[in-house]
């Protein structure tokens, strides 16, 4: 045989391999972590049914593009932590608080929609403040871990394990945090931007707080998101007849409420530098959610999106909010607050989430590690060698 006819019998064997590698996924590395399980602490941006199974649920048109029915997401189909869990490998996790065909194998969800760090004196019925803060729903995890432990180690066969959590996965897991958002909202609502400043401290000690109690109950891989541009919301930046110069930037997202949200995650951002030195045992990874989101905002028409602060379920005009899925009146008129003809083209879903189109691109632009502190891809966030 050639030399010529060596080399493209090689380069053939080698287009070969490179194909079967794109369409099976990504070969593993040997840093690479054996992720078994999801354990997610958050707000709606990753609530996959707990406010639905503890309040109302959230009816139609909410999930009309993936799953065709409501499923307690706030979203036209599915959340980032979804996507995560499928890159993983993994199923959809399942609500804490909801006890319909829950699957608790494979992990557990234990956002809800309104939640913050802090706790707040407010009420879900008054402005859709959860009572399942971050400090609750650990609490929630700790008596979670207790429980199925307790059943998994009495099951007297495979059929009575069915649908609990191998104990022995709880220190292989990764734990996911998103939160942060409704405590920016309820700053906005009653102080100033100073004042909302002042209270980061004790909010960021709270969180980290939750953090070593997580640690403390045998959590080693923390996935950390901070908290992304609320001023680009759609909620933020509709119902501003008249601005004053400078009051919007250049891509028409509140500039103000940006500058606080970015003070916070500078001290979110400290605080997890801080822990890692605390917490000898723990990788902790954080994602910059802001970096990501605003990429997306700021650049949406050459990612195939429309206006970029629009919305597609919902009316927000003239001091009226007509939230999506509901009726209301205007000037004596029905208003019928539906989705739009094609959500795949808007980011924002109903003013304050975003779409499953969105997410999608979100997640992709997560996952690899780009937006990561460490830079490390989800896949090896278990690596304390790596999060040094």
């Amino acid at each position: 045989m050639c030399a010529s006819t060596t080399k493209m019998w090689f380069l053939r064997i080698l287009f070969a391999f490179i194909l079967v590698v794109r369409v099976k996924g990504v070969v593993k590395n040997s840093q690479d972590c054996n992720i078994p399980a999801i354990y997610n602490f958050g707000d709606s941006n990753s609530d996959t049914g707990g406010s639905s199974a503890a309040f109302s649920p959230a009816g139609p048109p909410t999930g009309e593009t993936y799953f065709g029915i409501p499923t307690g997401r706030a979203s036209d189909g599915r959340l980032i932590i979804d996507f995560i869990a499928e890159s993983l490998g993994l199923p959809f996790l399942s609500a804490y608080l909801n006890s319909i065909k829950a699957n608790f194998e494979y992990g557990a969800n234990f956002a809800t929609g309104g939640a913050t760090i802090r706790r707040l004196n407010e009420s879900w019925f008054q402005h859709g403040v959860s009572p399942f803060s971050l400090d609750v729903q650990v609490e929630q995890f700790d008596q979670f871990k207790t429980r199925t432990t307790y059943f998994y180690t009495q099951a007297k066969n495979e059929s009575d394990k069915s649908n609990l959590p191998n104990p022995d996965d709880f220190s292989k897991a990764l734990y996911i945090i998103d939160i942060g958002q409704n405590d920016l909202g309820a700053c906005f609502r009653s102080l100033t931007n100073p004042q909302c400043i002042a209270t980061f401290p004790d909010i960021i000690q709270d969180f980290a707080t939750a953090v070593q109690k997580l640690y403390d109950k045998g959590a080693r891989a923390f996935w950390i998101h901070n908290t992304g541009p609320f001023g680009c919301l759609p909620i933020s930046t509709t119902n501003h007849p008249n601005p004053e110069p400078g009051y919007f930037d250049e891509i028409g997202c509140r500039k103000d409420q940006n500058d606080v949200a970015i003070e916070f995650n500078k001290q979110l951002k400290d605080k997890i530098i801080q822990l890692r030195t605390e917490l000898s045992d723990a990788a902790l990874t954080h994602v910059d959610m802001y970096a990501a989101k605003h990429q997306l905002i700021s650049n949406a028409k050459n990612q195939g999106f429309e206006d970029a602060l629009s919305y597609c379920c919902g009316y927000h005009k003239n001091g009226v909010d007509i939230w999506c899925g509901n009726t209301g009146t205007v000037n004596g008129t029905v208003v019928s607050a539906d989705s739009c003809p094609d959500p795949s083209k808007v980011i924002s879903w109903d003013a304050v989430h975003y779409t499953d189109a969105a997410n999608y691109w979100i997640a992709n632009h997560i996952i690899d590690g780009s937006f990561s502190d460490p830079p490390v891809s989800i896949s090896q966030a278990c690596s304390k060698s790596i999060n040094m």
